[in-house]
């Protein structure tokens, strides 16, 4: 297994790492040509052409939107024929998901200055939210819950779900996690026409304010196309994992850790950072073992050799600065005192702290969300969450005194940015002119 090994003492470190973080996973003219024509098309069109694209892209043969509907008989009856394990397993991460997330609520606040004017925020939630899920190859009941329930959480009163069924396959596990996060309606559609129609709305499909969830390259190009007309959560790129280790948790653990997101696909990228070197070749020696027992061994070691690497650094301050600079999706902190360690991480979408934090329990189970930024976004974006299903309004309500003093410093600040109605209409407010 060919996996790129690094050191920062290295002459052309940087433009190593530089050329190992770069991700061209971006729209090509032909992806936006198409995705306009479609988005153009479902506008035009509405539900004949969601049909039509349907029959296309997912090889259906389906006359109707009300074919694509799921019935709240049909959610029940998959939710039904879930194996009692797995429903159960739903279940026991949508309450954590749902009681992390419940501490996210913000809260509208007031004051009122000695004047008598209030000043404030008023908190109200989205009306209605598009959830994308993926289908064919990938189904990911997991990200259903993720983005249903904190919108849930935040009063979203509306939730509507696409989700593509190639070849009429439904995967029960999606609709009982739509079930169990309270989603409303879920349609049997995807691709950009989805996006679309969300979007813009149809004759079945309602528009909504904010669509969230993952997708193709289609999807994402959508998405970004249609922001403005709508709020969307994030154009995400390829998962990711850094590890930080101090060369003392079983590097076995350590191996499996970084395949967790190389399964993920070809672009995922997996990096571990140590200040053993030591560590790093046993952690070598433990892919080599490990990758040839797993059922996505090509997917897997293709991650690792276009996009994984193991990096030797000279300390753990080092180590600390290279993760700052990657700002990564998913940060293990797999070393002695973590918290400590924790305190210093100033670009992660989740960390994960200790030997025993895998960070595949963020994504199932643990409560935090699991839709992260990704592409070293972490510098600037947060996890998605209740507060991205709220919204915030300002509110001011002047007493008579207080529009007289504030009229009077609206005054002179409107006329010297020459807007005279600006400055009158303070002005009329002002006392004893």
């Amino acid at each position: 297994m060919n996996i790129k090994r690094l050191t920062t003492s290295q002459t052309d470190y940087q433009k190593q790492m530089d050329d190992l973080l770069a991700w061209e996973g971006v729209s090509d003219d032909q992806v936006n040509a198409t995705v306009k024509d479609v988005i153009n098309n479902i506008r035009q069109r509405g539900d004949e052409a969601l049909v039509e694209y349907t029959n296309k892209f997912d090889r259906m043969n389906v006359s109707s939107m009300q074919e694509l509907t799921f019935t709240k008989e049909q959610i029940d009856a998959a939710y039904n024929n879930v194996p009692t394990d797995q429903r159960q397993a739903l279940e026991t991460a949508a309450e954590r998901v749902r009681s992390y997330h419940k501490h996210q609520l913000m809260q509208s606040w007031s004051y009122t200055e000695d004047d008598g004017t209030l000043l404030g925020q008023q908190i109200t939630a989205l009306d209605r939210v598009g959830l994308y899920v993926p289908g064919g190859k990938a189904t990911y009941p997991s990200s259903v819950l993720m983005n249903a329930i904190p919108a849930k959480v935040a009063g979203v009163e509306e939730i509507v779900m696409v989700v593509p069924t190639p070849d009429g396959v439904v995967n029960d596990m999606v609709l009982a996690a739509a079930k169990i996060a309270g989603v409303d309606t879920v349609f049997a559609i995807g691709g950009a026409q989805a996006v679309a129609a969300l979007a813009y709305g149809t004759d079945t499909v309602p528009c909504v304010d904010k669509i969230v969830g993952p997708g193709n390259i289609y999807v994402a190009t959508a998405k970004s196309m249609v922001f403005g007309r709508v709020g969307i959560d994030m154009i995400a790129g390829p998962s990711e994992i850094l590890v930080v280790c101090d060369g003392k948790t079983d590097p076995d653990w350590i191996a499996m850790d970084l395949f967790s997101q190389a399964e993920h696909d070809e672009d995922a990228q997996s990096i571990l950072v140590s200040w053993d070197g030591d560590f790093l070749d046993k952690v070598q020696a433990s892919i080599e073992k490990l990758l040839p027992t797993m059922n996505r061994e090509d997917i897997i070691s293709k991650s690792l050799a276009d996009r994984g690497a193991l990096i030797q650094v000279k300390d753990e301050a080092e180590a600390i600065e290279v993760s700052n600079f990657i700002a990564p999706e998913h940060l293990e902190l797999s070393v002695e005192d973590p918290l400590v360690m924790s305190k210093q991480i100033k670009h992660a979408g989740a960390i994960f702290m200790g030997r025993y934090t895998a960070e595949a329990l963020g994504d199932y189970c643990a409560g935090p969300n699991h839709v992260l930024p990704t592409s070293r976004t972490a510098r600037f974006s947060s996890p998605l969450g209740v507060y991205d299903f709220q919204k915030r309004s300002s509110l001011i309500m002047c007493s008579a005194d207080g529009a007289s003093e504030l009229g009077k410093v609206a005054s002179v600040l409107g006329r010297g940015e020459s807007l005279e109605a600006h400055a009158r209409s303070a002005e009329y407010r002002i006392k004893d002119k």
